[in-house]
């Protein structure tokens, strides 16, 4: 089917492979059918090194697609996250070959320098958005997406925040609908 990483919101700010919306988004995948990697970038938990302002994280997200790819070699890749995890697997993925399919969960677009890396992007994008998210509104997440391909899509969680506190459940079912679309195999639609 696939495999796809996970990547958890700034370390400095809380985040780690345990937060509640990438375990969700996680076991949405995985419900269909998808193997799901979480992981803890550099310096978080019991992980080596120290935080890296973005740049060494991006690699963490490498690597985790590097081991997906031996654990799993014939499946497509998907590289997706939450908040700060989104942008690195955004960034990430975008460049990647084996990845075919990307989410980004609560993006924080409004304190994004640049989105600029998404207009290479061809492959299809999941933005999933709560309505009250303070650090990306849903009008920006939604100018973002209109920028790219058709192959992306946006939700916005009605009263959700950023962490979609009372909403876990309305994101989770969203990525799951997402996910059994398959939406890496955009060759077989597009024959």
């Amino acid at each position: 089917m696939a495999a796809a990483v996970v990547c958890h919101p700034h370390p400095l700010y809380g985040g780690t492979m345990q937060s509640k919306v990438v375990f969700r988004a996680a076991r949405a995948v995985v419900d269909q059918e998808i193997a799901a990697m979480r992981f803890n970038f550099r310096g978080t938990g019991a992980s080596q090194g120290t935080h890296d302002d973005g740049r060494g994280e991006r690699e963490d997200v490498r690597a985790a697609l590097d081991e997906l790819a031996k654990l799993y070699p014939s499946l497509p890749l998907i590289s997706g996250g939450h908040s700060f995890g989104a942008i690195m697997a955004l960034l990430a993925g975008v460049d990647d070959g084996r990845v075919g399919a990307m989410f980004a969960l609560g993006l924080p677009v409004d304190r994004m320098t640049d989105t600029s890396f998404l207009d290479r992007c061809q492959k299809p994008i999941l933005f999933v958005q709560g309505e009250h998210d303070v650090f990306g509104s849903a009008e920006a997440v939604r100018t973002l997406a209109a920028r790219l391909p058709d192959l992306s899509s946006v939700s916005i969680v009605p009263s959700a925040d950023h962490l979609f506190n009372a909403s876990l459940d309305e994101l989770e079912r969203i990525v799951a609908a997402w996910a059994a679309g398959r939406p890496w195999r955009r060759d077989e639609r597009e024959s």
